[in-house]
């Protein structure tokens, strides 16, 4: 198979770098637009692993292109910083290479808070409901188990960590007291009606979708216009369940088409949180059959490696 070793790719030579997170580089085409460019490095726990996943960030990268065009069709008004995804005429020549891992979007100011909208119990949810039968201060009813689809979607928000921090979960009044109630409010209407029509398409061809991330920004020209940006929808920013095997893994941690895979993997060899962790090819290969699984599922089409 191909080397897992993480891709980079220097185009800093033809446009400045405005900054990197764990998995994307961000670059400035011009004053009122951003090219994003995906890598293949992959985080679990909040670290970067050593190694990355194979053409993991051009998969991310189509199949966040595929979730803007489907929920804006499906959502009327709803604002994305997507614009297209072709590169600058001043980057033709690196089009085989960067093009599939790249897209140009609107440069904003981004919400210094995460958007997650929870629609089962799982992860951090469920061992906070374990200790207190709350969900990021949210009171919950009794006597829930591992995996149960919850009573209606949650809005959980929690802070956003510089690269190498760790985020943390917050009550809906503390992200209010963050971003403002205006826009908090927005915020999470916006989260809620995207979960519920993400989570309809997913259903529709047998994955779950148990709870996501989203990210949101504004132009300071137009504050009250509430967009949502970064990645969308994909393996990296949600869980997805297979729907047929749900209820007999209810108790229990579930399948996977996402990286919960490898952070099993991590927690199982005791790497939780661990700095330098290289991923041996075996756990490399299962999590981009997940991932390239997940796509192919949610979009209808064959993922093309190369």
């Amino acid at each position: 198979m191909a080397s897992s070793a993480v891709v980079q790719i220097d185009i800093q030579h033809q446009l400045e770098k405005l900054a990197s997170g764990k998995v994307r580089d961000v670059y400035i085409i011009d004053d009122k637009s951003l090219l994003f460019v995906a890598s293949d490095r992959i985080s679990a726990y909040d670290v970067i692993m050593k190694n990355g996943i194979p053409e993991k960030g051009a998969l991310l990268t189509q199949m966040s292109i595929y979730w803007f065009k489907y929920l804006t069709s499906q959502i009327s008004n709803l604002r994305t910083h997507y614009l297209y995804s072709t590169l600058p005429s001043s980057l033709s020549f690196l089009e085989s290479t960067l093009a599939p891992r790249s897209m140009t979007v609107r440069r904003l100011k981004i919400f210094p808070i995460e958007s997650i909208v929870r629609g089962y119990i799982t992860g951090s949810a469920w061992s906070e409901y374990k200790r207190s039968g709350t969900v990021n201060s949210i009171p919950l009813p009794e006597g829930l188990i591992e995996g149960q689809k919850l009573p209606q979607p949650l809005w959980t928000p929690s802070t956003k960590a510089e690269v190498g921090g760790k985020d943390e979960n917050i009550s809906p009044k503390q992200a209010t007291e963050i971003v403002g109630e205006k826009a908090a409010k927005e915020i999470e209407r916006l989260s809620l009606q995207i979960y519920e029509v993400a989570a309809k398409r997913a259903e529709e061809v047998g994955i779950i979708l148990a709870d996501t991330k989203f990210e949101f920004g504004f132009d300071p020209e137009k504050e009250d216009e509430v967009v949502l940006v970064d990645e969308v929808l994909t393996p990296d920013s949600s869980r997805f369940w297979p729907k047929d095997t749900w209820e007999q893994n209810l108790g229990r941690a579930q399948p996977s088409f996402d990286k919960q895979f490898l952070r099993d993997w991590l927690t199982e060899n005791g790497l939780k949180g661990k700095e330098d962790v290289e991923v041996p090819e075996d756990v490399v290969r299962k999590t981009a059959e997940k991932y390239r699984e997940a796509y192919e599922r949610i979009t209808g089409e064959k993922w093309k490696s190369g």
